[in-house]
């Protein structure tokens, strides 16, 4: 069984894409292409349940139509409108690349003085031209490469050096 901590949201499908079973991906992060990626993980009621890829296209920076596996109607193809798609974190990890903003959430956030945790990340807000990370406690902190002085994957990871002040805003 796929946990939860073993994976990361990537995007959502949208509607179904013609009659032979493609389906609209809108996503934010197009690690399943830099990896050569099987499968994606899709949340089926609850449920993270692999789903392998014949083949894929991409519409735009962040639009993909993608053709699974014995999804071969229209009807089944909308059947998964509307679902989460995850990405294994083992399989992100291997590239040699930084990860992607998508990936940082659920790492933990420690502060280059003195290596106090500060929280963990639950959200990236990249809705503006500053991205903030939000932590689980409702904190939020500038994702700025500036403040950033290491990511450590293996360990899920991120040092940051805290303006003076920030945290008690």
């Amino acid at each position: 069984m796929i946990r939860q901590e073993e994976v990361y949201k990537i995007g959502r499908l949208g509607k179904a894409h013609g009659v032979k079973g493609e389906v609209t991906f809108q996503f934010d992060d197009d690690v399943f292409d830099r990896t050569d990626a099987e499968y994606l993980i899709l949340d089926i009621d609850g449920i993270l349940v692999p789903f392998f890829m014949e083949e894929y296209r991409f519409r735009s920076d962040s639009l993909a139509l993608v053709k699974f596996c014995d999804v071969d109607t229209q009807e089944r193809a909308s059947e998964l409108t509307g679902s989460n798609v995850y990405f294994p974190r083992a399989l992100a990890e291997n590239e040699e690349e930084m990860p992607s903003l998508a990936a940082l959430v659920g790492f933990d956030l420690v502060e280059a003085k003195g290596n106090a945790r500060i929280g963990t990340i639950a959200m990236i807000d990249d809705t503006t031209a500053n991205i903030l990370f939000e932590l689980e406690d409702g904190r939020l902190i500038p994702a700025t490469d500036d403040l950033i002085t290491d990511i450590n994957t293996k360990k899920r990871t991120i040092t940051m050096e805290i303006p003076e002040g920030l945290l008690e805003l």
